[in-house]
């Protein structure tokens, strides 16, 4: 169904992400002309740091972009900055993030099977205080890399340095020595290992299979203002994300990311996200269990922010007291609901929730 209509064909809108593999549902829904087919002009714009795109958001200079699944719990409590009301229109991928090792320190790890066991690492890192990074603070990449290190009986703040860095950063980083390890989205776990700086050891769905990964956000002010706007824009990341899904698909879904958001990478960095596969300092690949999607991923489910909440919670990322309502406002499904009833896309179930251990 066509949501356009003469007053949408003059509506516009600027739209953030930062270069990663699941921000295609946004690069390919504006190539191949999604939006515009619901009426809609819209200007993507790059961020090169997920506090960069927070900011721009919170000034106005955009009026929706793609963000880490915890980010709108942050800014509705106002963690940095001032609170900031956001609209979560819809999910935009499950999985997709790897955890990698430098080369000096997976070699180390001898001919131990991937997915490499937490205990494993934890008999090689403990009492060296290695240094490990994750894209954010408040990130699903920080909780699971926590939660990994503590079923292998190591304390992440204690027995590892952690820090912040951009997710084009890592693999330089990695290469230069300067941290031994990261948590990152595709395709910048690829670009590493494909330089020759680190293997792909754990990938976040090892960790929570199928875990919900980044969403979809509006300006709570702009999707007032513009609602139409809003739902037709989420009406084409729902058929985005149904193109994407189909393999068929992949091998133009990798050519258009390389030439909009990764002209600097090869397409031997890019597709093997896409694809379900990590690739291996040998040359090979490794099938990953639980691959990067991102239909299933579509509605944005409250449990799974509940969780996230939970999380940053124990990371100690709360003050003592919150009001829980306004942390998960963001999550009215209003957006998504209204585009997928026109679009017939089902209500796809949320994901099983880890156990407690992992929150």
């Amino acid at each position: 169904m066509d949501l356009s209509s003469p007053a949408l064909l003059t509506a516009s809108l600027s739209i953030g992400y930062v270069p990663l593999t699941d921000a295609a549902v946004l690069v390919v829904a504006e190539d191949l002309g999604f939006f515009a087919r619901h009426g809609l002009r819209v200007a993507l714009s790059p961020a090169a740091s997920w506090a960069g795109l927070r900011d721009r958001v919170a000034y106005g200079a955009l009026d929706a972009a793609h963000m880490l699944y915890p980010m709108p719990i942050a800014a509705a409590l106002g963690l940095v900055g001032p609170a900031m009301p956001l609209t979560v229109a819809a999910g935009l991928g499950r999985n997709g993030n790897t955890i990698v090792l430098s080369t000096a320190l997976a070699q180390e790890m001898g001919d131990a099977p991937m997915p490499l066991a937490a205990l494993r690492f934890a008999e090689v890192a403990r009492g060296r205080n290695l240094r490990l990074a994750v894209v954010h603070p408040v990130s699903s990449h920080n909780y699971l890399l926590r939660h990994w290190l503590e079923s292998g009986v190591l304390d992440p703040d204690r027995d590892v340095t952690m820090s912040v860095l951009p997710p084009p950063a890592m693999p330089a980083a990695l290469a230069s020595g300067a941290i031994d390890g990261f948590c990152v989205g595709e395709p910048w776990g690829s670009a590493a290992v494909l330089a020759g700086a680190g293997r792909a050891v754990v990938a976040s769905g090892d960790i929570w299979p199928d875990h919900p990964e980044k969403v979809f956000v509006f300006r709570a002010s702009a999707a007032a203002a513009e609602p139409q706007a809003a739902i037709a824009a989420t009406a084409a990341i729902i058929a985005a994300a149904r193109w994407l899904d189909e393999p068929a698909n992949h091998p133009q879904a990798a050519a258009i990311l390389a030439r909009h958001a990764f002209p600097s990478l090869d397409l031997a960095a890019i597709t093997p996200g896409l694809g379900g596969w990590v690739p291996e300092p040998d040359g090979g690949t490794r099938r990953l269990s639980h691959p990067l999607s991102f239909r299933e991923a579509l509605p944005p489910h409250m449990a799974h922010a509940a969780f996230w909440l939970s999380c940053m919670r124990r990371g100690g990322h709360l003050p003592a007291q919150i009001d829980q309502a306004q942390a998960l406002a963001p999550w009215n499904n209003d957006l998504f609901l209204r585009a997928a009833s026109a679009l017939g896309e089902p209500l796809h179930a949320p994901t099983p929730l880890p156990t407690e251990s992992a929150a």
